[in-house]
């Protein structure tokens, strides 16, 4: 199982914006430029992808023998909504920002490139679109159960540096999630609306997707935390390892796991368990009980 436990706070270690600065920036600046014209300009784009539902547009940059994602924000606040996130949490399965930058288009942030297919595309909107052969939701789940937990493992790591470093998690769902179908690995991307917290709610709602947002996401003035989370985390299991329901004949898992997500899903907070490591921590024995009771299919 890929496991990282890995679970620190380092900005010296992910933030380092000086090493793209020097390349990007050597002859002008490029907040006088168009976005995808000053790309072309200094590189090559080989790959883009211009129909996101969050409405950025990015693309593949090889430039001097490495491979970079570039993406423009649509939101003008791109840049500060990052920065917590990336000056805060180190961990492998995380992408690091590596520069950002205005252009005339708006705000630039810079990652290395990573192999993978999101597991909710544009290109296969809705629930027909999940189960329609060809999406990577759908060959995603059929993947050998096994294989599903230790993605799921790896995104429950990552969120464990997350909860550790004073980050809450907002709009994470199967979007979020970059998968290596050739290589069998998981990384999590666009966690641009992750803040500081625990925080209370302001508007009406919060960004995301309902399939995976806790009631309180849904309630202005509510406070929004790591037992919120909690749920999220709970719900990413029931999408991927089931089939979004609450019913074990939809689950994958053993009977230990399931109870560990229906307890994470729970509507009243105080039913769920109060931290992500106390959720992480249950589910990594349940699935434990796996080598000696029952198989994971």
């Amino acid at each position: 199982m890929q496991r990282y436990n890995r679970t620190r706070c380092a900005s010296s270690v992910r933030y380092r914006p000086a090493s793209w600065a020097t390349i990007l920036c050597s002859t002008s600046l490029p907040c006088a430029n168009p976005l995808r014209p000053y790309l072309e300009k200094i590189g090559e784009i080989f790959v883009a992808f211009l129909e996101q539902d969050s409405g950025n547009l990015c693309y593949g940059l090889r430039l001097r023998g490495e491979r970079w994602f570039v993406k423009l924000g649509a939101n003008p606040d791109s840049f500060e909504q990052v920065l917590p996130l990336a000056r805060s949490v180190s961990h492998p399965a995380l992408p690091a920002l590596r520069h950002q930058f205005a252009s005339s288009d708006g705000p630039v942030l810079v990652y290395p490139f990573v192999s993978g297919e999101v597991l909710n595309s544009p290109k296969f909107p809705g629930e027909a679109g999940r189960r329609r052969a060809g999406s990577a939701h759908a060959r995603f789940r059929a993947l050998a159960a096994i294989e599903i937990a230790a993605a799921l493992d790896v995104i429950y790591d990552l969120h464990l540096a997350v909860a550790a470093c004073g980050i809450v998690a907002v709009d994470f769902y199967d979007g979020s999630v970059l998968y290596d179908f050739e290589r069998r690995q998981t990384h999590v991307i666009d966690l641009d609306a992750y803040r500081p917290g625990p925080f209370t709610l302001t508007s009406d709602r919060l960004p995301g997707s309902t399939r995976f947002m806790a009631p309180e996401e849904l309630q202005c003035g509510a406070r929004i935390d790591q037992v919120t989370n909690v749920y999220t985390l709970g719900r990413t299991a029931l999408v991927l390892l089931g089939n979004g329901s609450r019913e074990r004949s939809a689950w994958r898992g053993n009977e230990a796991a399931h109870a560990v997500a229906l307890r994470a899903t729970e509507p009243e907070r105080e039913r769920r368990y109060a931290s992500v490591s106390g959720f992480v921590a249950a589910w990594r024995a349940a699935m434990h009980a796996v080598d000696s009771s029952e198989a994971v299919d």
